[in-house]
């Protein structure tokens, strides 16, 4: 499928970038993968762990820039787009920026790859995006219905577009597992509510799940990984089991609980083995045979949210996964 295709990931020096660009060089040896991002210090660290292969190029820009974009996409052929304005309160409290990258540049990108004939865009998106109740969400929501809507703005172009949508990715930058381990030996860790939950998905699944987006897709889907959930108060008990645990209340847009699909997407969800997909509203699309292959209904209602789920991360799992990545999480 990638082999000797050129990928550009936009917003690729973040985690999943560092994640997807060595996974996918050694599973499928494209021909190139550009990272397409505006921090040129991070491009710098980068570019030290790929020295010397040929298949990995920078290019520095923003997604705000269309007339870079256009440069940036010339001969590319598959797109993943990860580049966003994703921290909760950073977005409370700047939102003409958020909107600026998370809309217009989704906006920005769909009409660049159009017209610079690329054939796949994958959008990652985030459980926020369901039922928003922060403008992070909101502008993901948005984006997810560009994205989604870019099929069928494409036209008679071949540019197809789907979305994947995670929920609190482990050991990426800025989430509660590094946090909380770059503060366990201070005797307290900070909880916002003792009820909160979140789904627990790896950098890795999260890779595979693009993958599996780019292979499956015909366009306008939203893929949905099932994943295991756990309580906040359990995952500080295993990070560090001798602390202190204060609650120190929910911060401007957060949710209790993570949503990756709402009750009203459940009139368009399909549930396959390792994950769901929601089918577009839009041109009857939800009723296509190629969209829903072998894919089973869910039942009108349903919810796939962190507190609802059949499946929970054990201790074990989760300290298992600590000591694998103990090194990765440190260098974050």
């Amino acid at each position: 499928m990638l082999k000797n295709k050129t990928i550009l990931v936009t917003g690729g020096t973040g985690s999943f970038g560092n994640t997807f660009v060595p996974m996918t060089l050694a599973k499928y040896d494209p021909k190139k993968i550009i990272i397409f991002s505006r921090d040129e210090m991070k491009q710098w660290d980068m570019a030290k762990k790929f020295e010397g292969d040929p298949r990995v190029r920078f290019f520095i820009g923003d997604v705000r820039d269309k007339e870079r974009l256009y440069r940036a996409l010339d001969g590319v052929d598959y797109v993943v787009h990860a580049a966003a304005t994703k921290i909760v309160p950073t977005a409370e409290y700047n939102p003409f920026e958020c909107i600026k990258t998370n809309i217009n540049g989704a906006m920005n990108l769909i009409d660049a790859c159009i017209d610079q004939g690329v054939k796949r865009v994958v959008a990652l998106s985030t459980d926020k995006a369901s039922s928003p109740a922060n403008l992070y969400g909101a502008t993901k929501l948005a984006s997810d219905k560009l994205f989604v809507a870019g099929n069928s703005y494409a036209g008679g172009h071949e540019t197809r577009m789907a979305v994947v949508r995670y929920g609190n990715v482990m050991g990426s930058r800025g989430s509660v597992i590094p946090f909380f381990m770059s503060i366990k030996d201070k005797g307290e860790l900070p909880i916002t509510d003792e009820r909160m939950t979140r789904f627990m998905i790896s950098l890795e699944e999260g890779v595979e799940l693009v993958w599996h987006a780019f292979d499956d897709m015909e366009g306008g889907e939203i893929y949905v990984k099932k994943i295991p959930s756990m309580k906040v108060t359990d995952l500080a008990r295993v990070i560090a089991p001798d602390a202190k645990q204060k609650v120190v209340g929910i911060r401007p847009g957060e949710k209790l609980h993570e949503q990756m699909i709402s009750e009203e997407d459940s009139y368009y969800t399909y549930e396959y083995p390792e994950h769901y997909k929601i089918l577009p509203a839009i041109n009857n699309w939800n009723t296509c045979a190629e969209r829903i292959k072998d894919g089973k209904k869910v039942a009108e209602g349903f919810i796939y949210a962190s507190d609802n789920n059949t499946e929970w991360m054990s201790d074990e799992a989760l300290q298992g996964w600590i000591e694998s990545n103990r090194e990765k999480i440190g260098s974050i």
